[in-house]
């Protein structure tokens, strides 16, 4: 039998990412500097046109100073997280 995983939660990773890009008070000109990303995808990760790439995430965390783990846990929100590997 297969378990699939709950639908990740994209809607609460575009939302984390306008709190935090709002939070430091950047327009999109300005985390496309901070990140070396274009207006253009910041606009559509926003809306929810794209989702980017991994390295989309991970330029975004760096310019907002997030870890990228505070980003893309928000994947999760509202279902729990997969526990971590027994040891």
């Amino acid at each position: 039998m297969t378990i699939f995983p709950p639908d990740p939660n994209l809607d609460e990773l575009r939302l984390e990412l306008s709190r935090l890009r709002a939070a430091r008070g950047w327009s999109y000109d300005e985390l496309a500097a901070h990140s070396g990303l274009s207006r253009r995808t910041l606009i559509e990760i926003e809306q929810g046109r794209t989702i980017g790439s991994i390295a989309t995430w991970h330029a975004l965390a760096h310019a907002l100073g997030a870890p990228i783990d505070q980003l893309l846990g928000t994947l999760c929100e509202g279902h729990e997280p997969p526990a971590p590997p027994a040891t």
